[in-house]
Order: C-alpha cells, then sequence, then structure tokens
C-alpha cells in the first residue's frame, strides 16, 4: 500500500519485489554457507538490523529508488535468516536427539508467525491513523532491531571442532551444494511451495482492489494469518495429502473470479492450505540433510524459490491474481509427483 500510495504503479511494484528476489538470487547461497561455516545466532542477529536499515530507507527516502534500496537491503537480512534459522532449530533439537520433533515444533513456530500478524494488523491500523506510514515505518525498525535483541540470546550448539582442521568457507559452500544433489526431490519441492508465499505481499493490494477501504484492509485481511497459522498448526499433527497444494489453487481461482471483499475468505482458505503443504516439504527437507552444512542446503531451495517467483510476480502483472491461481495448480502438480 505504501508503493501504491506513493505513485507506483503495479509494473513499478512488480519490478521493487523482483529486485526483493535478485538480492536473495545472489546472496543466498553465499549466506547460507557464511552461518554454517561461523555463527548461525550472528547470522540472524545482522539479518535483523539489516531489514531495520531497509525500513529505514523507506521512511526517509519514499520513492522508487528508496524503495529499491530498501529491499536491497531487506534482501540481504533475509539471505542471513534463511536457512540459519532452520539449521539452528534443526541442530539444537538434535543435540538433545529430539530431531524427530522438528516437524512440530517448526509447525508451532510456524503457527505463532502468523498468529502475531493479527495484533500487528491492529496496530498497523492505529499507527496508520495516527502517523500515516512514516510512523508505521518506525515502530517497524525499531521491531527489527527488538528482533536482533532477542536472536542474541539463543543457544548455539557446538558444531565441529574450532583447530586448523575445520573447513573454511569456501569447503563449507561446495560441501552444501554437493549435499543437495542425492536430495533435489525435496529441494525442489521446497523451492517450488515455498515460492508462493511470493503472493502474499500482494495481499493488501487484492483487497484494495476487491474495494477495500485503505485504511480497514489490515483488519479487512485479519482472518489470513489466522487461517494460515491454523494451516501450519494442523500440519504438525495431520500426514501430508498431495490434493491439498491442488485444492488451495482451486479456491484462489474462485476468489480471483470474485473480486468482492467476501473474497477475502476465500483468499485466507487458500493460504490456510498452502501452509499445511509449506510446513510438510520443509520438515522432510531437514530430515534428509545429512551434512554439517545444513544452512547452505536450505539456502539452496531457498534461491530456487526466489527463480520461481519471478513467475510469481510476472503473473500478477499478467493477469493479477487469477494468473497467480493458474502457477500454483502447475506447482501441485509437479510436487505431487515428486
Amino acid at each position: 500500500m505504501l508503493f501504491a500510495d506513493s505513485g507506483l504503479s503495479d509494473s513499478q511494484i512488480s519490478v521493487l519485489l523482483a529486485v526483493w528476489s535478485l538480492t536473495a538470487v545472489v546472496f543466498e547461497v553465499p549466506s547460507g554457507a557464511v552461518a554454517d561455516r561461523f555463527s548461525r545466532r550472528s547470522s540472524l542477529v545482522a539479518s535483523g538490523v539489516l531489514q531495520a536499515l531497509g525500513y529505514a530507507a523507506w521512511v526517509v527516502f519514499p520513492s522508487f529508488w528508496g524503495f529499491a534500496a530498501g529491499f536491497v537491503l531487506w534482501g540481504l537480512g533475509g539471505t542471513l535468516q534463511s536457512g540459519a534459522f532452520e539449521a539452528l532449530l534443526y541442530d539444537g533439537l538434535a543435540a538433545n536427539g529430539d530431531e524427530e520433533q522438528y516437524g512440530r515444533l517448526n509447525a508451532r513456530v510456524g503457527t505463532i508467525e502468523l498468529i502475531a500478524q493479527v495484533p500487528v494488523a491492529v496496530v498497523a491500523t492505529a499507527l496508520f491513523s495516527l502517523g500515516g506510514y512514516r510512523l508505521a515505518g518506525w515502530i517497524s525498525v525499531a521491531m527489527c532491531l527488538a528482533s536482533s535483541v532477542i536472536a542474541l540470546r539463543f543457544p548455539e550448539p557446538e558444531r565441529g571442532s574450532e583447530d586448523d582442521d575445520e573447513p573454511g568457507y569456501f569447503a563449507t559452500l561446495m560441501t552444501g551444494l554437493r549435499a543437495s544433489v542425492p536430495i533435489k526431490r525435496a529441494v525442489i519441492a521446497v523451492a517450488l511451495v515455498y515460492a508462493i508465499d511470493a503472493f502474499e505481499e500482494y495481499f493488501t493490494l487484492l483487497a484494495q482492489d476487491w474495494h477495500v477501504p485503505t485504511v480497514w484492509v489490515p483488519m479487512a485481511t485479519i482472518g489470513v494469518p489466522l487461517t494460515g497459522a491454523a494451516g501450519a498448526h494442523l500440519a504438525g499433527r495431520l500426514p501430508f495429502r498431495g490434493w491439498v497444494l491442488f485444492a488451495s489453487g482451486v479456491l484462489l481461482v474462485v476468489a480471483a473470479w470474485l473480486a468482492v471483499p467476501f473474497a477475502i475468505i476465500l483468499l485466507g482458505l487458500f493460504y490456510g492450505l498452502y501452509r499445511f503443504v509449506l510446513v510438510h516439504v520443509e520438515t522432510e527437507l531437514q530430515h534428509r540433510i545429512a551434512t554439517d552444512a545444513r544452512a547452505t542446503v536450505t539456502s539452496v531451495a531457498a534461491i530456487g524459490s526466489e527463480f520461481v517467483a519471478f513467475a510469481v510476480y510476472g503473473m500478477w502483472v499478467l493477469g493479477t491474481a487469477f494468473a497467480v491461481a493458474v502457477l500454483v495448480l502447475a506447482i501441485a502438480v509437479v510436487v505431487r509427483r515428486q
């Protein structure tokens, strides 16, 4: 909404999102190797700082180039977080012999992450009414910095020895790349499914297109993360079914066809089913990784998702939500065959 209200067109907004993805394409795997070679906790700390700087750029320079600079900083921060968090969580469980609990804990993390968007939506509505985008932007900067402070307290299990025989950065990078080949099916599944999450960036624009007033958009879309949280939660308790992702695509087709405020309910159902599938494919990948370069392997899947995300952005420009729904259906067919 900030971009649209600053005078940017849908095409310009998609270019900005492509810049975001391109940054991830360039730095995703190298940053994963940094986390594996040095410290995953430090990577998370740096991630919050860079994202804070990105939001600050948006507030200070609310123009196409200011937004682009912010997305580059956010993209760098995102690559440091991607892979590092999953690896830190999985290895922390494995250190205690509890790696089989990863799926349920990952589902719980996803659930909490989505539920947190509900109070954030309420606060965003209040902040927008009180101080517009500027106030909301500076509060976002503060929250990102707070996340870095919290990350400092995360425990990090020791990996390997500290002697001179410890693999260097490039050796770690190559180990992660080689380890991705035998489990390519799981890597491809995560890359395809995770890429769909790029569509979430358009949810507020969809609400506007479906005739919801700007000030009420955060409240109107509050149910979307709630259904997403429900889907993530159920993923920790129910087995995966190949038809689930296809069903989510069908719901999105219907929502795009209706294009009315009521369709936001169908958008939420689509997102809930999608998050259910995402938890399952991410968990399967972590169980299949058999190397210390866990963050690097996870980043390989993430970089694949960035390439597919370009297709999401392109579909939005070509045909908005309906075109994206067709892409979701195509991904569902491929994932079911993996």
